[in-house]
């Protein structure tokens, strides 16, 4: 007679609550914390209460991988409360200052949090220097670096919450983020690219936009795409991306912008 199968045992997994006097962060050693208050106070305009915050929120997992023994966290939690507090900020000042319905606001605000915005004031910023990352990440693909640029950028944005407060996080959201807002208003970023390219090469030209992958670069596991948006078999704009899709989208905003360019002559 075969044998029942014995029941499988539950297993349970216990998640202990943090201590109210355990820091917010491990502390960080071997480093030259002046260097980072020099940063925190030319552009930031304060220094840090806590230096390791803002350590930590620079450095990259890769970093922790390659220096087990003297690294003991990475920015990935900083960036999960920063996201959320520039989404907070975000969505505070459309709120307050457009009547808009709340579709419309959404896609404002998904454009001015998209992850090449951020990037972009990453690298305004000029903070990549400081970034502890591992050896080949610093070699990595410019897709790849600007992408850890905008990670930490989000991870700064909880670090300074942390330490500061809140509205001297929102200050640094409305300086280095809200103010491209008539920007993206104006030339009508805000909109999902592709579809309102589709619009307007069929009202120019009356035809449907082309989406060709003219470059693959990098491994399997971390390929760049460089993709071509073509209009009546003339290349319109060009993008690259750490996917296709993200670069048909680039692709489709160049050609946009070429399209204006035109109608301004």
């Amino acid at each position: 007679m075969a044998k029942s199968p014995s029941p499988k045992k539950a297993v349970w997994q216990s998640f202990d609550r943090r201590s109210n006097d355990e820091p917010l962060v491990p502390a960080v050693a071997g480093v030259n914390f002046e260097t980072y208050q020099a940063f925190a106070r030319d552009h930031l305009g304060f220094e840090f209460n806590n230096i390791d915050l803002l350590v930590t929120a620079l450095t990259h997992r890769s970093y922790v991988n390659e220096h087990r023994k003297s690294a003991r966290a990475h920015n990935e939690r900083l960036e999960f409360l920063g996201d959320a507090v520039l989404e907070l900020a975000t969505t505070e000042f459309l709120f307050k200052n457009y009547d808009q319905p709340e579709g419309i606001l959404t896609s404002w605000r998904s454009a001015l949090v998209r992850t090449e915005s951020i990037a972009a004031a990453g690298q305004k910023l000029d903070y990549e220097h400081l970034i502890r990352m591992s050896r080949g990440e610093k070699q990595g693909s410019e897709a790849a670096r600007l992408h850890i640029v905008a990670n930490a950028f989000e991870a700064l944005i909880g670090a300074i919450y942390l330490d500061q407060g809140f509205e001297t996080a929102r200050q640094f959201v409305d300086k280095h983020i809200l103010y491209r807002i008539d920007d993206i208003l104006d030339d009508g970023s805000w909109r999902d690219p592709k579809s309102h390219l589709q619009e307007v090469s069929q009202r120019i030209d009356n035809e449907t936009p082309d989406y060709r992958v003219v470059e693959e670069t990098g491994p399997d596991h971390e390929k760049t795409f460089t993709v071509g948006a073509f209009v009546a078999g003339r290349e319109m704009g060009r993008g690259v991306g750490s996917s296709k899709q993200s670069a048909q989208q680039e692709a489709a905003r160049e050609a946009l912008a070429a399209y204006r360019h035109q109608t301004d002559k």
